[in-house]
């Protein structure tokens, strides 16, 4: 396989999980009885421009299909992050009912429904039924496709160019970055922004955030790459904030490369540091999978220990990244008997792989448990807010990464 954005034949493992099936890909009962599909979870990194990436063994329709069960709104923390993201673009940027706004994975609709209340023109781009049937119920216009060089092109042609583009949390999931960001580059105003969120390598390296690595993340980003990719397009990213967002992200600012715009000191601040860090360096590549191993043992060896115990040990949060480490650690229902989640969409079916059942957060109230386990820590704090007439020890609650933690 060769790098997808620079073409370099790849010659390193960062890190391998096994096999395991796509982690958004929730089964029903009948499901049960069928067969699963597997796929090789290995992500390879380039030694030339740093681009941390899976193997491609899967594609982009197979994963984001129109039952794709993620929608944004199920987190309220995450509803605020909109929020206000939303409120210092309008005003940053002078956003009014001239302007015209993109978002692309724009999901159910959290993010743009607060430019619809200012009366701000725009538009969402979304290819999974569900989340754009979701959206277009609030009022949010939606084209329901995979978004490239090819549509950009389009809709720039059809006089839809944007003053602001917004891309959270999906720069990482596009199999072709090149051509996604060629798409930007075509869809964007002579003078306009582009906002992308994405998790931050450093973070995920520094601290073993292992159950972040998925097939329907592609890309594993820094700074420093998605510089690079950003310059191959005509593109420059003027500014950066580090967010704390799904453990530590990154939103660049990106406009054309001849903008005036000068760029702003957080982006040498930050490149500063992923060179020191050693981002650019093989050894902090292949120094990783053993921490994720440290991490899966300990989290294996805990459920055993609780069992034999007669303690109840249950998950909250039927997340990705939970079915990440539950499936490379072999975690079955006989050691974690169901998983909570306010998802109603997810609620009655079952987790990929690992096959645990998903059921109301009500169904915590019943049982009792000893301990909870938050599958998705990076909203660790709502959680146990949400749940904290529940707790009846200190540690009640316990999260997997960087360690197994109360």
């Amino acid at each position: 396989m060769n790098c997808r954005h620079c073409k370099t034949q790849l010659r390193h493992t960062f890190m391998d999980l096994g096999f395991a099936p796509p982690s958004n890909a929730y089964l029903n009962h009948d499901d049960l009885n069928r067969p699963e599909l597997y796929y090789p979870l290995r992500i390879r990194v380039c030694d030339k421009c740093w681009l941390v990436q899976t193997e491609d063994f899967t594609s982009a329709e197979e994963l984001f299909t129109a039952d794709y069960a993620y929608f944004s709104s199920t987190s309220k923390s995450w509803i605020k992050h909109a929020e206000r993201y939303s409120k210092k673009m309008i005003s940053e940027f002078g956003l009014d009912h001239k302007s015209f706004v993109i978002e692309i994975a724009s999901n159910d609709g959290y993010l743009l429904k607060n430019f619809l209340a200012a009366q701000i023109p725009c538009l969402g781009i979304e290819p999974a039924d569900g989340a754009a049937d979701a959206a277009e119920k609030l009022g949010v216009p939606v084209l329901r496709e995979f978004f490239g060089e090819k549509a950009g092109k389009k809709l720039a042609n059809e006089g839809k160019k944007a003053d602001l583009i917004a891309g959270n949390n999906v720069y990482a999931h596009v199999p072709d970055i090149n051509d996604f960001t060629k798409g930007l580059k075509a869809l964007l105003k002579s003078d306009g922004t582009i906002t992308l969120e994405f998790p931050h390598l450093l973070r995920l390296i520094e601290e073993a955030q292992f159950d972040t690595i998925y097939h329907e993340h592609f890309s594993y980003l820094s700074l420093y790459t998605v510089h690079r990719i950003f310059s191959a397009a005509g593109l420059r990213i003027w500014d950066v904030e580090e967010l704390n967002t799904h453990g530590g992200s990154l939103r660049v600012y990106g406009c054309h490369d001849d903008d005036p715009r000068r760029t702003k000191q957080p982006v040498d601040k930050i490149l500063q540091e992923e060179r020191n860090y050693g981002l650019q360096e093989l050894r902090v590549y292949l120094k990783f999978q053993p921490l994720a191993d440290k991490m899966k043992d300990s989290l294996v060896s805990f459920l055993i220990e609780q069992k034999r115990n007669g303690k109840i040990v249950v998950a909250y949060g039927a997340a990705a990244k939970g079915n990440t480490i539950l499936n490379y650690a072999g975690v079955k229902p006989d050691l974690l008997p169901f998983v909570c989640d306010a998802s109603k969409e997810k609620q009655g079916k079952f987790m990929p792989g690992s096959h645990l059942p998903i059921v109301s957060p009500e169904r915590l109230w019943e049982t009792n448990p000893d301990y909870v386990l938050i599958l998705p820590w990076n909203i660790a704090s709502e959680v146990k807010e949400q749940l904290r007439d529940l707790a009846q020890k200190e540690d009640t609650f316990l999260t997997t990464v960087p360690d197994l933690l109360t």
